[in-house]
């Protein structure tokens, strides 16, 4: 589902991603791990191309991301063509990002009416499957300010399912929260997990890592220092580099 050789990504002077080799399988759930400033959210982003890689190759179910490929070249979208390619990729962000004058279920119709031009009764009755699905049900018309950190985050997921993705980026989703409401929002991951979701999840949250995920990636320094199953990279280490971190959050 996603393929990435030798990418390369910097802001001016400062080198944020310096060659990252990944592949994600379809149906794996892959954890980035790492300190801060390693370059995992800039990866993240590149995936879905809402930061421009500069250098090396990134596909997403066989296309490459940001652009269309002829022959031996790419050449890149126009912007209106990688949002139709970026509907395939569910992003859950830090912050919840929610729309402040609708409600829980509007904020999960928007999208489908608004861009796929989903009618509203079947965008309504797709919405109330989602929002059940993540335990909201109740909360169909509450207002983001009427939530807490939690359960905006859960609209956040209904919201980015509900344009049917084939691919889940998770962007550090439980960092912004309360420590007792992140239970509910890993639940909701180890359900999309169970269903054969694939995703891709930065996270420090090593327990979920270590449980839920098939693929294990530590970076550091914006390279890959380490990866494999999570039972060996984050009990057994290979690298020095992985336990000294491990040390410190475990």
């Amino acid at each position: 589902m996603v393929h990435a050789e030798g990418v390369r990504k910097h802001f001016g002077r400062l080198q944020v991603l310096k060659g990252i080799d990944l592949t994600v399988e379809r149906g794996q759930v892959c954890c980035l791990l790492g300190p801060s400033g390693s370059g995992k959210s800039t990866f993240l982003r590149c995936v879905n191309h809402l930061e421009r890689a500069d250098g090396g190759r990134l596909r997403v179910d066989g296309e490459p991301v940001g652009y269309r490929e002829q022959g031996s070249r790419l050449h890149e979208l126009r912007e209106r063509e990688v949002a139709a390619r970026r509907r395939d990729i569910g992003m859950v962000f830090q912050r919840f990002n929610l729309f402040p004058h609708l409600t829980a279920l509007e904020n999960v119709m928007e999208a489908p009416v608004k861009v796929t031009g989903t009618a509203r009764t079947e965008a309504r009755d797709d919405a109330l499957r989602l929002l059940r699905q993540v335990g909201l049900a109740d909360r169909a018309g509450h207002y983001p300010a009427q939530l807490s950190g939690g359960q905006q985050q859960r609209v956040a997921i209904a919201r980015a399912l509900a344009m049917k993705p084939k691919l889940m980026l998770f962007d550090e989703p439980t960092s912004a929260l309360d420590p007792e409401l992140v239970g509910d929002v890993l639940d909701v991951m180890r359900g999309l997990a169970e269903d054969g979701m694939t995703m891709v999840v930065v996270t420090h949250e090593i327990g979920f890592a270590r449980e839920v995920a098939d693929l294990a990636v530590f970076m550091d320094e914006g390279v890959v220092v380490e990866s494999g199953d999570p039972r060996r990279v984050l009990v057994e280490p290979e690298q020095e580099r992985t336990r000294a971190f491990l040390s410190k959050v475990l």
